[in-house]
């Protein structure tokens, strides 16, 4: 994927590498999503159990699903986990994945009509797609979905908003009704990251019991996208409340703070 993010992930994201290099003792990966960034995983957190040969488990050019343990921002040190990760992570992750390929080329697509390379439409729109959305793929979902609305805030030039909004329309066709809400997630116990991170999972729990389609996407800290699909909009508005509910309740319980950014 041409698109990479700066910085460093934040501890406890889940991200996406590929092997580079096998040692006795750990792996060394690169991370998929990351500009010029290595991590490693140590041979206790490939696997539980008695590891004899890291060879069994990977092999050099593999793509892994791995959850960011430990991040040393002066060193720029990555510490991962692969066996932290339960499968259903590792297909979302992996799907996520794929359609965020598939978003990219519809986003070079647009820009040949625009006479532009990759490059120059992450510059132009690409990034400020990513900005706002979390990820290109959802972006292009709302756009399909609510068509100019969706982009109002980014102040695109009118014409190229409306050749994204025909092309994203004409390449996607929503089958079911998406319906959303950013929220700002913030602790001060000194379990912070962890009491956000069980919040989230309470909150999936949730949905799960009562057969609601929710997707929470890490945008930036503090920030959650909280999605919510159903066959009818009023169905998918009643099921987001239902699920921001727990999550302000939860926090509430942990003396956190929630904040609504944004609803739609």
């Amino acid at each position: 994927m041409f698109y990479k993010k700066k910085g460093l992930p934040e501890e406890n994201s889940i991200v996406l590498c590929t092997v580079k290099k096998i040692l006795f003792h750990s792996i060394f990966v690169e991370l998929d999503e990351y500009e010029h960034q290595e991590g490693m995983i140590h041979i206790s957190e490939i696997a539980p159990g008695r590891i004899r040969n890291i060879r069994d488990y990977v092999i050099e050019g593999k793509k892994l699903v791995v959850q960011v343990l430990r991040v040393d921002k002066e060193r720029r040190q990555v510490d991962l986990s692969l066996r932290r990760v339960p499968l259903s992570l590792r297909n979302k992750k992996n799907e996520e994945y794929k359609q965020e390929i598939k978003s990219e080329k519809l986003l070079e697509y647009i820009g040949k009509e625009l006479k532009i390379d990759l490059n120059g439409m992450y510059l132009k729109m690409g990034h400020k797609l990513i900005d706002h959305f979390g990820l290109l793929g959802i972006a292009f979902n709302d756009i399909s979905a609510y068509g100019i609305e969706a982009i109002k805030e980014l102040n695109f030039p009118q014409k190229e908003a409306e050749l994204l909004v025909r092309i994203v329309q004409e390449k996607i066709k929503p089958v079911e009704v998406v319906v959303n809400t950013t929220l700002i997630l913030q602790s001060f116990s000194e379990k912070g990251v962890e009491d956000i991170k069980t919040v989230l999972e309470e909150a999936e729990k949730y949905a799960k019991k009562k057969e609601i389609k929710v997707n929470i996407v890490y945008i930036s800290a503090p920030k959650y996208r909280i999605e919510v699909t159903s066959a009818e909009y009023k169905i998918a508005e009643e099921e987001l409340e239902e699920v921001n509910k727990v999550i302000f309740d939860e926090m509430k319980k942990r003396k956190g703070i929630v904040e609504l950014v944004k609803k739609k």
